[in-house]
């Protein structure tokens, strides 16, 4: 191939690849939907400072959830590069329990940890004494629950605790 026709062909590569690359969508954990996960059912207790909320199943899979406030954000497991893969969370069966159930829950996002701190469930807010704890299984989640991947079955909580 002559380099005339050679270099025609590679400035048209490029040209297309960077027409492509422009024309993809950009996505962060702000507004980024969630890639297709297999959706697992989980068992989810709320309890307040009055008692259960909520105790039932709920089928979930990671996704785009919205406290109360607002500020809609990815909650599928993949925050702050947590999992390669997403999934269901703690934080979305929540969401999909407080959606299907007609109940609201609020939280703090966290930019720096893409996360957020759940700080109310049913109208019942954290304060300087109480925070909702999240559990899986019994044990006290170590990351935030956008970042925690859930198993089918899994037992999930969260608790208003005393600090202490």
């Amino acid at each position: 191939m002559p380099t005339t026709q050679l270099r025609r062909v590679l400035v048209v590569a490029a040209t297309a690849g960077l027409a492509a690359l422009a024309a993809a969508p950009s996505a962060t954990a702000d507004t980024a939907t969630a890639a297709a996960a297999d959706p697992v059912t989980v068992s989810l207790t709320l309890t307040g400072p009055a008692g259960t909320i909520f105790d039932g199943e709920v089928t979930t899979t990671g996704h785009t959830v919205t406290p109360l406030t607002g500020g809609a954000r990815l909650c599928d497991g993949t925050n702050l590069g947590a999992n390669p893969a997403p999934g269901a969370t703690p934080t979305a069966a929540l969401d999909d329990a407080a959606n299907a159930n007609g109940f609201d829950w609020d939280g703090v996002w966290y930019a720096s940890f893409e996360d957020y701190l759940v700080t109310s469930i049913d109208g019942f807010s954290q304060d300087a004494d109480h925070f909702y704890e999240i559990s899986v299984n019994g044990v006290a989640t170590l990351v935030g629950g956008c970042q925690h991947l859930l198993d089918e079955g899994d037992e999930v909580a969260f608790t208003w605790t005393e600090i202490g």
